[in-house]
């Protein structure tokens, strides 16, 4: 297996950080680098850390080992927060302390009520639900927690035959299967598509389940730049005249995969111009819906009812169901034949233990809810509040100065960070102020692409959303986070942007 060089989204991306924003980032980088690596190299002499194993190579790796070491362990009480409460508009975030520099970190009993701008929590099922929770309370009471078995060896219930059979309807496909673990929806699912003599065509940022399928599998991997289907056009191009390496065969099959919005940059993909690729060219599209399913489109039903793309044309449609349902597990929906395949070779189905009972009726009676079928169009008002709410808090925060990635509509919203400094102190600084947030660094994103992703819900309020908003402009005030002048329109900055490089 092979994996194409992804280095020109990397420098397209790259491109849009300002001139002196990306300098300042590098010497930081390489101050840290250059500081750590004397330390340890002073440290060796002196032997006063625990060494490895006499003639045992590593079992860490060197970069991520030293990265860790150097810098995540001296702003890890900026991630892995316990929480003592639902994640809904507010959360409860017990407080911890340390001794000995954040090497070490002690819970505490104090707990900090924030904002919550950090859950998945879209259409806001993720806490007590009128008419979610009712029905999941009878389901734990009639399955218990766990059918303690895989779906093959007596872990499928009526309820997962309903969810499948809704799911299936809901994203407008013949059948579906139901997965215990989003991530091992990818991951499992894609080596038993696609195999030796195969090619998988992957958009250079998508989620890591995907490129972990992708390597688990023995086909090739190529990678075409992000969102780019004249570039897709291109690879499939080369791909299909060269045909396999050494043999130069034809391919036994290619398959396109996209994701209806990236995680970390909330962009919308573009499926409708890749769709019209794809099948120019005879090539499959396994589509990943995990952020956009329940999120966007008129009636929740994801990136190809926004876009106006018949779900015929998607060859295999995946999605999660923790972002948008406020439960787990996964789902992959697809024609009746390849479903009945994947239910005796995906080893999720096989060997993983199917997913919780009461799990499946959260999501039975989330997607009820989206369906109006609780008689009621509190569905309907939830998936117009989302919108509404996401499309307000990202024009407030360009507004501001501050440079945000993502699309109208998406309810996910990356705030740039760039500099290693800026992250700790983005995140102690907003809690401080009881805002929690999420910040992602390396290796989740590229070492010079740090940033804060927040994630807006349904159940925000306006008064929540100016909170948040009048924190996050004193924090970016504080940390120098508003790359752009107050006003700024996007043309504008574009043009900044330009004038910066040509300097």
């Amino acid at each position: 297996m092979a994996m194409a060089d992804p280095e020109p989204e990397k420098e397209q991306e790259l491109a849009k950080i300002p001139y002196y924003v990306a300098l300042t980032t590098y010497f930081a980088y390489g101050l840290l680098f250059v500081y750590g690596h004397f330390r340890d190299f002073f440290r060796s002499l002196m032997k006063t850390e625990k060494s490895e194993k006499v003639g045992y190579a590593p079992l860490c790796r060197d970069f991520e080992d030293f990265y860790t070491r150097r810098l995540y362990h001296r702003i890890q009480d900026c991630f892995n927060r316990p929480i003592a409460s639902a994640p809904n508009r507010t959360i409860d975030v017990i407080e911890r302390v340390s001794y000995d520099n954040n090497k070490t970190l002690f819970r505490t009993n104090n707990t900090r009520t924030c904002l919550n701008l950090g859950s998945y929590n879209y259409l806001g099922f993720a806490s007590h639900d009128e008419y979610c929770t009712p029905h999941v309370v009878e389901a734990l009471e009639k399955f218990a927690t766990s059918t303690c078995a895989s779906q093959i060896n007596g872990g499928y219930t009526v309820l997962h035959e309903e969810l499948e059979q809704i799911i299936a309807k809901f994203v407008g496909k013949p059948a579906a299967m139901v997965y215990g673990m989003g991530f091992a929806t990818n991951s499992t699912t894609i080596p038993v598509l696609v195999g030796k003599g195969g090619l998988i065509i992957s958009d250079a940022l998508n989620h890591s389940s995907i490129v972990a399928g992708s390597r688990g599998s023995t086909a090739k991997v190529a990678v075409f730049q992000h969102n780019t289907p004249s570039h897709l056009e291109q690879v499939l191009r080369e791909a299909i005249s060269e045909g396999q390496p050494r043999t130069h065969r034809a391919w036994k099959k290619i398959i396109v995969v996209v994701e209806g919005i990236y995680s970390m940059e909330g962009e919308l993909c573009r499926l409708k111009e890749i769709v019209a690729v794809a099948k120019k060219y005879k090539a499959y599209i396994y589509l990943d819906e995990a952020h956009s399913i329940g999120a966007i489109g008129k009636t929740g039903r994801g990136i190809c009812e926004l876009q106006g793309v018949d779900p015929a044309d998607i060859d295999v449609m995946m999605g999660t169901f923790t972002k948008s349902f406020g439960s787990c597990g996964g789902y992959i929906a697809a024609s009746e034949d390849l479903v009945k395949y994947l239910r005796y070779t995906s080893p999720a189905h096989i060997y993983a233990t199917a997913m919780s009972p009461p799990a499946v009726q959260q999501v039975i009676s989330a997607l009820k809810v989206i369906l109006g079928e609780d008689n009621s169009d509190r569905g309907a008002k939830k998936l117009a509040q989302v919108r509404e709410n996401s499309n307000f808090f990202r024009d407030e925060l360009r507004k501001m100065g501050c440079e945000v990635l993502g699309d109208e509509g998406s309810p996910v919203m990356p705030i740039m960070l760039y500099n290693p400094g800026k992250i700790p102190a983005f995140s102690r600084e907003c809690l401080k102020r009881n805002v929690a947030v999420v910040t992602v660094a390396f290796p989740a994103t590229p070492l010079l692409l740090s940033r804060a992703r927040i994630c807006i819900s349904a159940s925000h309020t306006r008064e929540d959303l100016e909170q948040a908003l009048q924190v996050i402009s004193e924090v970016c005030d504080m940390c120098h986070l508003k790359y752009f002048p107050v006003g700024m329109t996007e043309k504008e900055k574009a043009l900044l942007t330009e004038k910066e490089k040509s300097l």
